[in-house]
């Protein structure tokens, strides 16, 4: 018996992952900090999203709700920014009937 033999996925094909999306020479760094479980700040920004959205569905005081929906709303902007892509009105629903009236 070999010392690799008993490891999971043994005798399977390697996954190869898709990195056409990384520029070739940041490849190696990306890897190297993917698997270190270091996450680019865009995608740490997702998370904070997500987390915030699901923790509005379970606040109950109206001034702390207020102020989670604040950086909700400040979080949203900024990945808006980061893409340097336009504003997606969806991801602001309750501005959204106001921007549009002032367009």
């Amino acid at each position: 018996m070999r010392a690799f033999d008993n490891l999971p996925g043994a005798g399977k094909p390697l996954r190869e992952e898709d990195l056409a999306a990384v520029p070739e020479e940041y490849r190696m760094a990306y890897k190297v900090l993917k698997n270190a479980g270091c996450i680019p700040p865009e995608l740490e920004l997702r998370k904070e999203i997500m987390n915030l959205r699901n923790l509005l569905g379970t606040v109950e005081d109206d001034a702390e709700r207020l102020k989670r929906l604040r950086e909700l709303n400040f979080k949203l902007l900024k990945l808006n920014m980061t893409r340097k892509r336009p504003v997606d009105l969806e991801d602001f629903p309750e501005y959204r009937d106001k921007i549009l009236e002032k367009l």
